[in-house]
């Protein structure tokens, strides 16, 4: 096990730098045999179950085209659009873009080892580590805001460390614009080049500030973005609300108190070893002093999404970088300690490592739906989306259809869908747009694409509370049902269908109150 680090090249010192360049070559044999069968994973777990509640609600998204949404960017409607433009229908398509991030991300991994001066064993325990973290491997099965978001990520470290090391600057504008795409899915990485920048002149590099390409790729990112902020100035900023709403539903997960555990477990066994590892390496070692702004930009960014109440991922964009510097800190420190304690190190990170490849096997989405047993309650829906959120679409579009037809003629003439959930609104526009009336819902972005027409006569209302209902209408009465045995609660599992009739005050005015996030 030979693996070298050293401190970056300074300005001047480019002979130096080449010959730590050859020491620490990529180990590409190393790194393809972790990303290639995690690739394989992702691509077998695509293909298992049926369209998530987000993807659906980003394909209809994509059907109504916009600036801005309420509670995402324009590139994740953009991209599922144009997915679905290939290959209609495939949701295997549909998250291929979401795979190839995920894999891009583990050879990253790998890249930010080299980087931090790891040689092969560094870096293919740095591939490993990210790859055996059951969040940060199969949230590429789905796609998903927060699956590119993470790589983004990713991409966007890799390109920071790799300008201490070599001060090109031109890798701090490549940085930016990759900050301008992220920000058109989500608006998390602000909070990363905040951190950044009070980290780096806190503990140096304090030139990296200063940088004119890292301002001129601020204001293109900024320029990029402008278009959106117009949309979420129009229309009352709803991306703050949205805000106070995440707040509230990590209330679930265990609030403010678990948040750092839980952010830290997401990591996996062996990625949360190298995680600390690497936290303590960054923040205490001599040899990766010139990257110690890094440990402390984590620290910051727990601290500033424990008090906004953020989710337990958003700082997971960090971890690629973090599992790096672990995996660089325990193959160095075997090196330097004694054969007894080498052995123990290599044998209880073999252990580790076999415990967390075996668990993200065993959470790989590949139980038959008959297997799945239903969610024992809400918390155990929300920890298990991804598996509940993919059932009970078609469940949902058969019995609205159902209930549609059923409708005398004069009523279908001018009657509209009305759903509780922006996923099952999504569902119904994916899976019966060509069969059902027009769809609406007041549920997050959903509610800006438009309010029913007032001259609609009947209302199929799916789900909701009938005590609302009969606040719009006088006559409410209940003409289906749908309860599929897996599903998420209150989207496909005990959910009424209503037929509401005798409107008491026009759409127009009574809409602003229904909209909800």
């Amino acid at each position: 096990m030979t693996d070298v680090v050293d401190r970056p090249a300074q300005p001047g010192s480019s002979g130096r730098h080449a010959a730590v360049e050859e020491q620490t070559g990529m180990a590409w044999w190393a790194v393809a045999a972790v990303a290639v069968p995690a690739a394989v994973v992702l691509l077998l777990s695509s293909t298992r179950y049926g369209y998530f509640g987000d993807e659906l609600y980003f394909l209809a998204s994509g059907r109504r085209p916009a600036f801005g949404y309420a509670d995402q960017g324009p590139v994740l409607p953009l991209l599922a659009r144009l997915m679905d433009t290939l290959a209609p229908g495939s949701w295997f398509v549909l998250r291929l873009p979401a795979v190839l991030l995920t894999v891009a991300a583990i050879v990253l991994c790998a890249m930010l080892a080299r980087e931090f001066g790891g040689g092969r064993w560094a870096q293919a325990l740095a591939a490993l580590g990210y790859a055996t973290s059951p969040f940060l491997l199969l949230q590429g099965a789905m796609l998903t805001t927060n699956a590119i978001d993470t790589a983004l990520w990713v991409i966007i470290t890799w390109l920071v460390v790799r300008w201490v090391r070599t001060r090109q600057d031109w890798l701090l504008l490549i940085a930016a614009l990759v900050t301008a795409l992220d920000l058109q899915v989500k608006w998390l990485i602000p909070f990363f080049w905040i951190a950044v920048a009070i980290s780096s002149l806190i503990c140096g590099p304090r030139d990296l500030v200063r940088r004119p390409l890292l301002w001129l790729g601020g204001v293109l990112a900024v320029l990029a973005t402008v278009p959106e902020l117009l949309w979420q100035h129009e229309h009352d900023w709803p991306q703050l609300e949205m805000g106070r709403i995440i707040a509230d539903e990590q209330d679930i997960l265990g609030g403010r108190l678990l948040f750092v555990p839980m952010s830290v477990s997401l990591a996996g066994f062996l990625g949360t070893l190298l995680l600390l590892w690497g936290l303590w390496a960054l923040l205490t070692w001599d040899l990766l002093r010139p990257y110690r702004f890094l440990g402390l930009t984590l620290i910051l960014l727990y601290l500033a999404f424990l008090v906004s109440g953020g989710r337990i991922y958003y700082a997971a964009g960090m971890y690629g970088v973090m599992i790096a510097a672990g995996a660089v800190g325990l193959v160095t420190t075997a090196e330097r300690v004694t054969a007894p304690w080498r052995r123990v190190l290599i044998v209880a990170t073999a252990l580790l490592a076999s415990a967390a490849t075996a668990f993200v096997l065993y959470s790989t989405p590949w139980r038959p739906a008959d297997d799945i047993r239903p969610p024992a309650d809400d918390a155990e829906a929300a920890i298990n989306i991804g598996v509940y959120g993919s059932f009970g679409w078609h469940e949902l579009t058969d019995e609205v259809i159902r209930v549609y037809d059923a409708l005398p003629p004069a009523e279908k003439e001018r009657a509209v869908i009305l759903t509780d959930t922006y996923w099952q609104a999504a569902a119904l526009d994916q899976f019966g747009r060509d069969q059902l009336p027009p769809i609406y819902s007041p549920s997050r972005g959903f509610g800006y694409f438009g309010a029913p027409p007032d001259d609609a006569t009947a209302v199929l209302a799916v789900g909701g509370y009938e005590v609302l209902l009969r606040t719009q209408f006088a006559k409410v009465e209940p003409v289906g049902k749908v309860d599929t045995r897996i599903g998420f609660p209150g989207n496909t599992q005990d959910v009424t269908i209503w037929k509401c009739t005798e409107r008491k005050e026009p759409w127009s005015k009574a809409w602003p109150n229904w909209m909800h996030l």
